[in-house]
C-alpha cells in the first residue's frame, strides 16, 4: 500500500479516522533524518499502510498548545504511532526510530 500524506496542516481529530495501520507525525526540519527509513519502510505494494501527517512548522509545534499534542498525546516528532482496530497498541518517537525500532514496531501484533 503507498505511503499516504495528507495536504497540509490536518484536523487532529480527522486522523482518529484514517484507515492506515501507521500514522507517522511529522513537522519541519526536526524529522528529515528519518525521511529515507520512512519512505523505504512504507513505499511499495507489499509494505504496511502509513500516513504522515504534519503537525505544523517548527513554532507551530513548539507551541504548547499544538492540538497534535492534546489529541495525540504527542511529546516529540517525528512519532511513528501503530494503530490496530483504531486504537493504538505502540509508538516509537524521535531517534527510536531506526531500523531496529522500527522493525520492533512492525513486528507488534
Amino acid at each position: 500500500m503507498p505511503l499516504r500524506v495528507v495536504d497540509g496542516f490536518a484536523d487532529p481529530q480527522a486522523v482518529k479516522d484514517a484507515s492506515e495501520d501507521y500514522l507517522i507525525f511529522y513537522s519541519s526540519i526536526d524529522c528529515r533524518k528519518v525521511e529515507g527509513l520512512i519512505s523505504q519502510t512504507f513505499s511499495g505494494a507489499n509494505a504496511p499502510s502509513a500516513l504522515i501527517v504534519y503537525v505544523g512548522d517548527r513554532p507551530q509545534w513548539k507551541a504548547n498548545d499544538n492540538p497534535f499534542r492534546r489529541t495525540w498525546k504527542l511529546t516529540g516528532v517525528p512519532t511513528i504511532i501503530r494503530l490496530k482496530d483504531g486504537a493504538e497498541i505502540a509508538r516509537l518517537v524521535e531517534d527510536e526510530i531506526q531500523a531496529s525500532g522500527l522493525s520492533q514496531l512492525l513486528a507488534k501484533a
